[in-house]
């Protein structure tokens, strides 16, 4: 399944402490990102960096594994912050049947938690335009 499904995958901080709310760890956890991306290849259709939780919505392509790339994202990011243990020791993950409307629920979660009035104004979303995300129409 993983190979042949858009994911959802909601990954919390230890004990839901706000790390993120901290700009540095917030735009690490994005490069942070981006980094893995390189060494293990995967569609990034979209993100969003709480302040003590990540969504992200990702295809990954064979022979890539869902569980290597999340480890290497939560094992390298706690190392490049400094921060042991930075997250709960599990990740969820929900195929996303209708990936648009997911996105949507991804980019919406800044705004109901009382963040900011828009996705668009959360930087450490893909709603903010800042950051290359791959088209949801491809792959």
């Amino acid at each position: 399944i993983q190979h042949d499904a858009t994911m959802l995958i909601t990954t919390n901080t230890h004990k839901r402490i706000g790390y993120f709310d901290n700009a540095t760890y917030a735009r690490e956890a994005v490069e942070h990102l981006y980094r893995v991306k390189q060494y293990h290849p995967f569609f990034l259709y979209g993100f969003v960096i709480m302040p003590d939780y990540c969504h992200i919505l990702l295809k990954i392509p064979s022979p890539g594994k869902l569980s290597r790339m999340m480890k290497m994202y939560k094992m390298g990011l706690s190392f490049q912050i400094g921060i042991a243990p930075l997250w709960q020791r599990r990740f969820f993950v929900r195929i996303a049947r209708k990936p648009e409307k997911a996105l949507r629920y991804i980019h919406m979660n800044p705004v109901r938690a009382h963040i900011v009035d828009h996705p668009r104004d959360y930087r450490w979303s893909s709603a903010s335009g800042l950051w290359d995300i791959d088209p949801l129409s491809s792959h």
